[in-house]
């Protein structure tokens, strides 16, 4: 599946580990340990300029694999996201969905993320 970006709302333990994800009028619950690494990404396509001293967020962003099932549904199948955090927004962003044929239908005509 390819890459795309779509706003997802994260419930978040206070250390801020993913543990719920709402997305397109459903629950989800992470069902395994997720997994973070950060990223580069093009902040001169986004930002005017970079102001001095400002990098966290500006340059990287916070990436987590989750996977996921339905809130409601516990023998549903596992379902593996990638999600981005926007440090200074405070914003969640589906960025990938793995591993879902069926998803793949109905998200096919999304907007794709400019870069990952």
């Amino acid at each position: 599946m390819g890459t795309l970006t779509q706003s997802v709302g994260v419930t978040c333990t206070t250390a801020g580990v993913p543990l719920r994800l709402d997305w397109e009028h459903r629950r989800y619950i992470v069902a395994a340990e997720p997994t973070r690494w950060y990223q580069r990404r093009s902040w001169w396509t986004e930002e005017h300029r970079a102001e001095r001293g400002r990098g966290p967020g500006l340059v990287d962003h916070e990436v987590w694999r989750l996977q996921v099932r339905l809130e409601r549904a516990r023998n549903a199948p596992l379902l593996t996201l990638d999600i981005s955090h926007q440090v200074d927004s405070g914003r969640w962003r589906l960025i990938r969905v793995h591993d879902d044929q069926g998803l793949e239908q109905s998200l096919a005509g999304r907007r794709p993320l400019a870069s990952a």
